[in-house]
């Protein structure tokens, strides 16, 4: 399947179609650009496009309802002291993910109960089954209309095959995985990495991946 040459650009459709390619493939742009033979900037300018187009695109996918799972993790370089939630220098990710559907990421201010519960509440319906750990930023999830499930991950085994937050775990992996091939992203354009990497967990696989970045470019 082609793509439409993009307006005001100067590229081909021959090198439209390769540059998309190759972001789906995982490609940086400097790569990228080598592999077509456009200019370094025309390859990083295009891969932005690709990245705020897909960030607005994916901004549409809530509410979530049913059984949620929701979890923070922190991104960043490694440096030396405490990890986790008191970690320094990291830039915390906020997560909420449907199970069998789609997952939410959102770069946060802190963890603490007063930034987590807007947006909770904002792109959670009411009487879902909502999945967390023991973190006190999570106890007021039951007075606010949620059936809330604990995951104690000090506990060797579950009570059920359902209480985990092993999937939304998973997207934590994979998008700290896609990132590291960057070393290092600015913090201001940092969401928009965030937002690809989230796409990339909605989407699966490399096929859904092209026919969706397509359509995202058509849209925006």
């Amino acid at each position: 399947m082609s793509v439409m040459r993009l307006k005001r650009s100067k590229l081909s459709e021959r090198q439209t179609n390769e540059l998309i390619k190759l972001f789906v493939a995982g490609t940086t742009a400097r790569a990228a650009a080598e592999v077509v033979g456009v200019n370094r900037n025309t390859a990083i300018q295009f891969f932005s496009r690709c990245r705020k187009a897909i960030a607005a695109y994916q901004e549409r996918l809530w509410p979530f309802s049913g059984e949620v799972e929701v979890d923070e993790s922190y991104f960043g370089g490694r440096r030396k002291g405490k990890r986790g939630r008191e970690a320094a220098g990291k830039v915390p990710v906020f997560g909420i993910l449907k199970r069998g559907g789609k997952v939410y990421a959102q770069v946060i201010e802190n963890a603490k109960a007063k930034t987590l519960m807007p947006i909770i509440k904002e792109r959670i319906v009411p009487d879902s089954i909502v999945y967390s750990d023991t973190f006190k930023s999570y106890n007021s999830l039951h007075v606010e209309g949620y059936h809330h499930v604990r995951i104690n991950h000090s506990q060797t085994f579950a009570t059920s095959k359902r209480n985990h937050i092993n999937r939304i775990e998973n997207f934590w992996n994979q998008a700290k995985r896609h990132l590291r091939k960057f070393n290092g992203i600015p913090k201001e354009t940092f969401p928009l990495y965030l937002k690809e990497c989230e796409w990339r967990f909605n989407c699966r696989t490399t096929k859904e991946m092209l026919k969706s970045l397509r359509r995202i470019l058509s849209l925006y």
